[in-house]
C-alpha cells in the first residue's frame, strides 16, 4: 500500500502527541492530583517518585510539543525502564499480572521516538524549517 507511506509522518506525530499526553497525566496525578491522585502514591512523595513525576510532566510536555524530542524521549524511555524493574518486575514475571504493561509500552514508544524523531506537527520540525 504505497499510498499509506505519505501518512507515516502524521501517524508518528499522532503517536508522539497521544503517548506524551498520557505520560504527562501520570506525572500530574503524582504532583498535583490531576485528574485524580495516583492510587497508592504516598503523600508526601518520596524524592524518587518526585523526580519521576517531574520527568513525566516536563518530558511529556516536551515530547507532546515536539521540542527536543529525541533527548526527552530517550530520558523518558530510561525512566520507564527503571520504573518497570523497580516497581513492577519485582512483583512477578508477567507484565499483565505485575501491572507493568504501561511502563513497557511507554519505554518502547519513547525509545522509538528517540530513534525516529518527532514526526509531523513538531516544534523541532518548525525550527529546522526556519534554519534551512
Amino acid at each position: 500500500m504505497p499510498n499509506l507511506a505519505v501518512w507515516a509522518p502524521r501517524a508518528l506525530g499522532l503517536l508522539r502527541i497521544v503517548a506524551a499526553l498520557l505520560f504527562m497525566e501520570h506525572g500530574l496525578m503524582k504532583l498535583v492530583g490531576f485528574p485524580a491522585p495516583q492510587p497508592g502514591a504516598p503523600d508526601p512523595l518520596p524524592p524518587l517518585l518526585m523526580a519521576a513525576a517531574v520527568i513525566e510532566v516536563v518530558g511529556g510536555g516536551l515530547i507532546a510539543l515536539g521540542l527536543f524530542t529525541r533527548i526527552a524521549a530517550f530520558v523518558c524511555s530510561g525512566q520507564m525502564a527503571v520504573a518497570y524493574f523497580m516497581a513492577h518486575g519485582s512483583q512477578g514475571f508477567w507484565p499483565a499480572l505485575n501491572g507493568g504493561e504501561a511502563a513497557i509500552l511507554f519505554c518502547f514508544i519513547f525509545l522509538y521516538l528517540a530513534c525516529a524523531g518527532p514526526g509531523a506537527w513538531s516544534l523541532d520540525g518548525a525550527v529546522r524549517k526556519r534554519t534551512d
